[in-house]
């Protein structure tokens, strides 16, 4: 068969023919709308002076979980990595995908079921093991055969991965899978040392080994994190600094102070409290970038033995009875929330699609109001007494408590009495994938495509969907558009589950973030693109001319 190029998972436009017989096709853009305030991705190097060398800090606004690509869940995660382990693909400022240790985006079979991939030549992990196919065939096997894997439902229905040569890797499937390219720009992408791996085994979040402009050096529990410049990277002439350090430090006061010293350079998740404060300081500059994720309240629904294992019966009101989770999203006032406590700078979101995304339709855009009447309404016809007593468990670090606490207000009217549990954001992971709680509140930093918000979190049984909710139609109609190419018809699935999910109301979304990430005047090269990730691969201290 004649392959053709496509970005699988991106909106589909205009083709053209290129010499090699192959189609040229559109990608999506996640850019902002006109009535959002435009993205500040990235502070340039261009006409600056740079200082090679040096030791950067970064503030960390959680502690990572385990650096290990197959398994992490965590944002903070993603930010460490992003210096150490490259992947098949990135996104650029534009929210639109490219190569990184692919050469190209990749090639589909007419049936849709033979991915090829044509990889970098002359690449090596900073172990000195050569970059090949094997080596992707390697990573992508774990990822999908891993026991606590968390990409498995991410990649789809693969059946083989094959090394067809030293630079081309093919992924066969059941059934076509649109996301692919998407996915492959995230953590399942990321390329780990096969010698590593077989050095490592399950540890090998404790030593990661990968392609990057930085390299692994040591981490102290619940305080650092430091990377060095790897030598054997293939771009070594574009890194610039010698050391990055990851410092943890959960208060956001606390990081913008230290941005304001100058103790850090970096810092990321700033609260909009302190940005006029931040403005007005004559030497820091801010990153401020619009989000593809959410902030919500996940509900136990089904977890009773843990991430991944089937869903049980938990019998409590907020569980089993969907006027219950419904009456708590009605008597949420999130344009209130927004305001009180991120000063409007956020924006209310009740779906896990961006309203810039190419996969946004009125059905997903829908919201419900807030309505303490029907919310009362709808414990009344639950046969539930009130006040209902929930506990919910946060992260403990002030910006959150603050939105727990106004939650905790603004649903009080409707009949709900939240206790509120915080936890050391390690800790919350912990408990969500134990499915130790009924209530909680995390989000997800998002991704360009909606299979990578959606699927992994609503599936039966998917790597994310830490309160074990199941549905069939939802199952089916996500399967569906997985498979399915053209972006309108994804859209309209899309959109079909956000209907459903918005009446089991599993996972009750409440905002969407922009991301704001401070820098100090003598760094650059420094960026934040819509996923939520703070790169910092290029970065250097700089004398300004």
């Amino acid at each position: 068969m004649r392959p053709r190029t496509v970005v699988v998972g991106a909106l589909l436009a205009t083709a053209a023919l290129a010499t090699t017989g192959c189609q040229a096709v559109q990608q999506p853009s996640a850019a902002q709308s006109g009535t959002t305030p435009a993205d500040v991705t990235d502070v340039s190097l261009s006409g600056k002076t740079v200082a090679e060398g040096g030791d950067l800090v970064m503030a960390l606004s959680a502690e990572p979980d385990r650096l290990d690509p197959t398994t992490s869940s965590s944002l903070y995660t993603r930010y460490v990595m992003q210096t150490m382990c490259e992947k098949l693909y990135d996104i650029d400022a534009h929210g639109e995908l490219a190569p990184m240790l692919a050469t190209d985006l990749p090639t589909v079979s007419d049936d849709g079921l033979t991915v090829t991939i044509p990889l970098k030549d002359g690449v090596t992990f900073a172990d000195g093991t050569p970059f090949d196919a094997d080596a992707v065939k390697t990573t992508l096997e774990r990822n999908v055969s891993k026991k606590d894997s968390a990409r498995t439902s991410e990649l789809g229905p693969i059946t083989e991965v094959t090394a067809v040569d030293d630079r081309t890797v093919q992924i066969s499937y059941a059934s076509p899978f649109a996301p692919l390219t998407a996915v492959l720009a995230d953590r399942a992408g990321m390329i780990m040392s096969p010698k590593a791996l077989a050095d490592e085994g399950d540890d090998f979040g404790d030593h990661p080994v990968c392609v990057g402009p930085f390299k692994f050096v040591e981490r102290v529990p619940q305080t650092s994190i430091k990377v060095e410049r790897d030598p054997l990277y293939y771009a070594a002439d574009k890194v610039h600094l010698d050391t990055i350090t990851y410092r943890i430090i959960t208060d956001a006061s606390i990081r913008a102070a230290n941005l304001r010293s100058g103790d850090v350079q970096v810092a990321d998740s700033l609260s909009p409290q302190d940005v006029g404060n931040l403005e007005a300081a004559d030497n820091v500059g801010l990153l401020k970038v619009g989000s593809l994720g959410y902030q919500g309240l996940t509900i136990n629904m089904g977890n009773t033995d843990g991430l991944g294992a089937p869903p049980g019966v938990i019998d409590t009101p907020l569980a089993k009875d969907a006027r219950v989770r419904q009456a708590l999203s009605l008597a949420v006032d999130r344009k209130q929330l927004v305001a009180s406590v991120f000063n409007d700078v956020y924006d209310v979101a009740c779906s896990p699609i961006s309203p810039t995304s190419p996969f946004s339709t009125n059905a997903s855009e829908a919201c419900p109001e807030h309505d303490v009447a029907k919310a009362k309404e709808l414990l009344k016809e639950a046969g539930v007494t009130t006040p209902y007593s929930v506990e919910m468990k946060v992260s403990n670090n002030p910006d959150t408590l603050r939105l727990a606490q106004a939650i905790q207000a603004s649903v009080k009217d409707a009949g709900f009495d939240i206790t509120i549990t915080p936890v050391e954001y390690a800790t919350l992971l912990d408990a969500q994938n134990a499915g130790d709680f009924s209530l909680l509140q995390l989000g997800w930093s998002g991704r360009i495509d909606p299979h990578g918000n959606m699927y992994n979190f609503l599936a039966t049984g998917a790597g994310n969907n830490v309160g074990g909710y199941s549905d069939e139609t939802v199952d089916q109609k996500l399967t569906e558009a997985a498979s399915e190419t053209d972006t309108a018809a994804r859209a309209q699935l899309y959109g079909e589950v956000v209907t459903k999910v918005q009446q089991d109301n599993p996972i009750i979304y409440l905002y969407r973030q922009r991301s704001i990430t401070g820098y100090t005047l003598d760094v650059a090269g420094v960026s934040t693109y819509s996923d939520g990730v703070v790169r910092l691969g290029q970065a250097a201290f700089v004398s300004r001319g």
